[in-house]
């Protein structure tokens, strides 16, 4: 039978260090030359299993610490690694894993100091948005990469860009769409610029929702797009062309650090200006405002999406225009928010959005129903919030389809004006909620996450609340 081989320097020698003893001693008693012994704890040679019997026999050794992987730490270094102030540090797993076999002490340690770090950041935060509550403005925040800065910008901003939806206006004037915009859209491409726009099947773009060949002057679009999907992508490439001065000046004008940033912003701003070539603001307005802001026969109406349509609602309020403010949240269903966005700047001092009570995240238990309540935050603000599910690319057999939920949201003050104002006002649809765990003192909740900040726990033995997290 062929003799197995382990390579275990490392924890060799974790051995001999914890026990005290020299590499001479050790390689007295496992009755082998102190060189060898050397060369086992360089992984220059391999223990044999007579070797490990020895081992367990002459210093107690357990021999499940020579054969493991490092106890797991391998795996929360990985973690570690992958935070974005640390990725790229290190190019593979090996030197994890010889760190976390070599090192496990030095590796908790830094184990430890990263998760302290975290709770250190998240704990800054909570303050930051605290501070933010009461009217007190902080630099406090999370690791600020670019697109963390443009997604800041843009939630504290009114997302109305004015230069944009009048350009929008002009052109689509002159554009002869009828009732064909992705067509009219393709001809202005394809007369005007050379572009020839094609679909292509997932095997032929298994990664990319579309792609711009500048040689062939080609716009390929990926099968998986729906069809509302595709005349955005073509609508935000005639963007880019036929809005592109007052993309640039509307750019200019965003107070943006880096040009990563910039870059990022200008990909936004032309989906901002793609929504106004499919919706033309003036129209969409008169539009909405006779259907009552009911998304759903929006979207029918300009042949939109439910998400289109959301996302062009929160444009509307501006100078001169009595629209309600409505604001736009859009989470996955972990609860990463991807997406905030609001008339005149996302209110998340008094609305908050990260409550699990909100029906944002109760939508993804009924996919495609719109949810209609009426959140009263612990301050006495109250809003009307509309939620529903959205479905991403098409996904093939065996696929996990991408859903996502958007939240619409305007104060309670509006509710009248909109289709959803009855049906808010019913006492099913009442939510207590907050603006998060962390700035929440509302006692007794049963969907609690974490405890509050601003106050201490409540540690008692012989009483204990409804919350996983008692305070005082």
């Amino acid at each position: 039978m062929a003799e197995r081989k382990i390579f275990a320097g490392p924890r060799v020698r974790r051995v001999r260090l914890t026990l005290g003893l020299t590499q001479t001693a050790m390689a007295d008693g496992l009755g082998i030359s102190p060189s060898y012994l050397n060369l086992i704890e360089r992984n220059q040679r391999p223990l044999t299993v007579q070797l490990l019997l020895r081992l367990a026999a002459v210093y107690k050794v357990d021999l499940d610490q020579l054969q493991g992987d490092g106890g797991g730490l391998a795996g929360q270094l990985r973690e570690v690694f992958a935070d974005p102030l640390l990725s790229g540090e290190i190019p593979g797993d090996q030197e994890l894993i010889e760190m976390a076999e070599g090192a496990p002490n030095a590796a908790l340690g830094v184990i430890k100091l990263f998760r302290a770090y975290k709770e250190q950041a998240g704990r800054l935060s909570d303050l930051a948005d605290l501070l933010a509550r009461e009217g007190h403005e902080t630099s406090l925040g999370r690791t600020h990469l670019p697109m963390d800065e443009v997604r800041q910008m843009l939630e504290r901003r009114p997302f109305v860009f004015a230069r944009i939806d009048q350009a929008a206006e002009a052109f689509m004037a002159t554009l002869a769409s009828g009732d064909d915009l992705t067509g009219a859209l393709k001809t202005y491409l394809r007369a005007t610029h050379g572009i020839v726009v094609r679909q292509l099947p997932v095997h032929v773009m298994p990664t990319l929702r579309r792609r711009y060949d500048r040689h062939s002057m080609r716009l390929f679009l990926s099968e998986r797009l729906s069809v509302f999907d595709r005349t955005r992508e073509i609508a935000q490439e005639v963007a880019l062309l036929a809005l592109k001065d007052e993309i640039a000046l509307e750019l200019e004008e965003l107070p943006l650090s880096s040009g990563e940033a910039r870059r990022i912003a200008r990909f936004e701003l032309a989906r901002y200006g793609a929504h106004a070539l499919m919706m033309p603001f003036s129209t969409f307005l008169a539009t909405a405002e006779r259907c009552r802001y009911d998304i759903e026969l929006l979207a029918a109406r300009f042949d939109v999406s439910f998400e289109q349509a959301a996302h062009r609602l929160v444009t509307l309020h501006r100078t001169g225009h009595a629209v309600p403010a409505f604001f736009l949240m859009e989470a996955d269903h972990a609860g990463n928010v991807l997406r905030r966005a609001g008339a005149q700047g996302f209110p998340k001092a008094r609305f908050g959005g990260l409550c699990p009570k909100l029906g944002l995240h109760a939508a993804f238990s009924q996919p495609g129903q719109v949810l209609v309540e009426r959140v009263e935050m612990p301050d006495g603000h109250a809003f009307l919030t509309v939620c529903r599910t959205i479905e991403g690319p098409q996904g093939g057999f065996g696929e996990r389809l991408r859903r996502t939920a958007l939240l619409v949201g305007c104060e309670m003050s509006f509710a009248g004006d909109t289709v959803y104002g009855p049906a808010a006002e019913l006492p099913a649809a009442l939510v207590a909620a907050g603006t998060a765990c962390r700035l929440c003192e509302r006692q007794g909740c049963l969907s609690r996450a974490e405890p509050p900040v601003t106050r201490p726990l409540g540690l008692d033995e012989m009483v204990t609340g409804l919350s996983a997290f008692d305070f005082q």
